[in-house]
């Protein structure tokens, strides 16, 4: 069976493009205002992928074997890293491999036979239960993901209880005092439906319960978009919205902004591994089952899955779903 290692160089390069150590002149490319550290405009190094083991064969990534890739918005950062590494080039020279599709519709995409490797978090009911009825398609966890809620800076409320999230989004909590905060109305922003975001939200916080319908410019259409939309609402600390561990762990991103902790847990890497913080679903790497066990695809599969992508999603800023040390 093929395993795959990368050159001792190309771990070197992994390291300057995740370090954010680009050559001078090097420029940075984003999708949706994710961050995307370190993108170089230089090749890297000359091989990503090495035979392991006497005998073994060899596998080389290039542009033209490399599995179409589909994802969530939130995904991007760790696919644009990973095919940087694996073709060893850049990542403003990969990223016309990474138009994801986001969440919902990424999935859509892999069923209809336009994508052959998915990297994101669970898809809306009505699609997951067309996954899961067709029987056909290998979802395993590789990281794992959290919704946090995030308020302005300058809103006293550190941190709410499940329940009072719940309220909130229902209309029963209306105003900042009567969670310890300031004679504020809450003005709660949503995601539209099939964002994973959202997805995340109805499932994971809700219980059950319909929140109340938000109006149409309280709906973020990107991460990006809500995180802005909370930090600059009226001039206010009024607005409280979510988005998920990731971009909530981005200084950029966050700026501006306080993380809630939830029933008295603060989301952090230890505390999402450890399960102790509530609000947790797994980002998937999906494909079809049927995929040949040399094929590109079962490949780039086995190697997410491995100690090299493992690794590659903590330098990122995702939680694996194995320890890493460092």
């Amino acid at each position: 069976m093929k395993r795959l290692i990368r050159w001792a160089a190309a771990l070197v390069g992994a390291a300057m493009l995740l370090s954010g150590c680009a050559a001078p002149g090097g420029s940075e490319s984003t999708a949706e205002g994710e961050k995307n550290p370190g993108s170089s405009g230089g090749a890297g190094a000359a091989s990503s992928v090495q035979e392991a083991g006497s005998g073994a064969e060899t596998f080389v990534f290039t542009r033209e074997n490399l599995p179409r890739l589909d994802g969530s918005t939130s995904t991007v950062p760790l696919a644009t890293a990973m095919c940087a590494v694996l073709l060893g080039q850049g990542e403003d020279q990969v990223a016309d491999l990474v138009n994801f599709s986001r969440t919902t519709q990424s999935y859509r995409n892999l069923m209809a036979g336009e994508r052959d490797l998915v990297l994101a978090a669970e898809p809306d009911p009505e699609v997951l239960e067309q996954l899961q009825a067709q029987d056909q398609w290998l979802m395993t966890p590789f990281a794992t993901d959290a919704l946090v809620f995030v308020v302005n800076q300058d809103n006293p409320v550190s941190g709410l209880t499940g329940e009072q999230v719940r309220k909130i989004y229902t209309g029963e909590i209306t105003n900042w005092k009567e969670v310890g905060g300031a004679d504020v109305d809450i003005v709660p922003f949503q995601r539209n439906q099939g964002a994973g975001s959202q997805t995340m939200f109805e499932k994971l916080v809700m219980e059950g319960l319909e929140p109340m319908e938000a109006p149409s410019q309280l709906i973020p259409d990107s991460m990006a978009g809500m995180m802005e939309a909370v930090r600059e609402y009226d001039g206010s600390p009024a607005a409280i919205g979510f988005t998920v561990y990731y971009y909530a762990n981005d200084m950029e991103m966050a700026r501006g902004l306080k993380v809630l902790s939830i029933d008295g847990v603060a989301p952090t890497a230890d505390t999402i591994r450890s399960g102790a913080y509530p609000y947790l679903n797994p980002y998937f790497v999906a494909i079809d089952k049927d995929a040949d066990a040399h094929s590109p695809t079962r490949i780039l599969y086995d190697w997410v899955l491995g100690p090299d992508g493992q690794r590659l999603a903590q330098l990122q800023g995702y939680v694996p779903v194995t320890a890493q040390e460092g």
